[in-house]
């Protein structure tokens, strides 16, 4: 029996859309082994009620796509998931179910995928990187695909930065958080979010915390999203005044993510009490940023 633990994982980091990704120390659990016949998919956890148990769960396509790529095919298969990431909150949830899906799948099929292979399947069904590298690969990254290729560099988390997460009690689908997004954007825009970008990037490098209130600013997708949130520009507002070096929306929403060194339990009050004045109810968590991707602890 193969076992998997998945991070979660915060995408884009305010300006880098589609391309930033950062692992967090909260973890989905797959649990794979080879039967004599049939699917037998047991789910327990978070979002346990509504995650399918036929061939249209999405860990066990993700194993198929394995089996398919090395030509491996077992007669049944048990599948068991164990859920801590929220579903649908923009916590990376769907990234780790892939993720997670193919390294079980690569490990019962004798490990012949390398993790840029698994990266370039994991992308395939998810469509882009900034999530499933995080979730694979642990710490920060940055990725872009070029040419049906995936390249990527991995950043060690800078230390003494964790993060305050404020989970709404709503789930945001990733499909209507695209829809929201204009086809283009102005100019300035896009000069506004080239230039944040490559400021976190090496503000993260560097371990200069104090640049993130700058380089986290976003032109491309929040301002836009933000009607998909009740209450989204005062929490991020009131984060700041309470001390976040950063704050911004995580992923597609609808969880908010500060980025702090200290005065986490203040940014956790004043996020959860601000959602509350929007009439949302939100679950807050202390979260660090974990260097350690998807990695298998028991083989059985």
């Amino acid at each position: 029996m193969i076992r998997v633990y998945v991070p979660a994982t915060t995408a884009n980091l305010g300006p880098g859309f589609d391309c930033l990704g950062m692992a967090l120390n909260l973890h989905n659990v797959v649990e794979m082994e080879k039967l004599d016949a049939g699917l037998h998919i047991e789910v327990q956890g978070d979002g346990s009620a509504d995650i399918p148990r036929d061939e249209s769960n999405i860990v066990y396509q993700a194993a198929l796509k394995v089996f398919e790529t090395v030509n491996f095919f077992p007669a049944g298969l048990r599948i068991k998931l164990t859920n801590q990431i929220p579903v649908c909150r923009g916590l990376g949830s769907s990234a780790a179910a892939i993720v997670g899906g193919i390294v079980a799948a690569n490990l019962l099929s004798g490990s012949k995928l390398s993790k840029d292979k698994m990266l370039d399947l994991a992308v395939q069904m998810e469509g882009h990187p900034d999530n499933v590298a995080p979730a694979l690969f642990g710490g920060i990254t940055v990725s872009a695909a070029a040419e049906g290729e995936v390249h990527y560099i991995c950043i060690a988390p800078p230390a003494g930065l964790k993060t305050v997460v404020a989970v709404p009690d709503f789930k945001l689908s990733t499909k209507l958080a695209r829809e929201v997004l204009p086809n283009q954007v102005p100019l300035q825009d896009a000069v506004f979010n080239v230039g944040r970008a490559a400021l976190l990037a090496a503000a993260l490098c560097k371990g200069d915390l104090d640049k993130l209130c700058c380089a986290m600013e976003d032109r491309l997708h929040q301002n836009y999203r933000a009607s998909l949130v009740p209450g989204m520009k005062k929490v991020l507002a009131a984060a700041r005044l309470a001390g976040a070096k950063g704050v911004v929306l995580s992923g597609a929403g609808p969880t908010l993510i500060a980025f702090a060194d200290d005065n986490f339990e203040l940014i956790a009050k004043v996020m959860r009490d601000t959602f509350k004045e929007s009439g949302i109810i939100a679950q807050v968590m202390l979260l660090e940023p974990t260097p350690v991707g998807a990695r298998a602890m028991e083989r059985m």
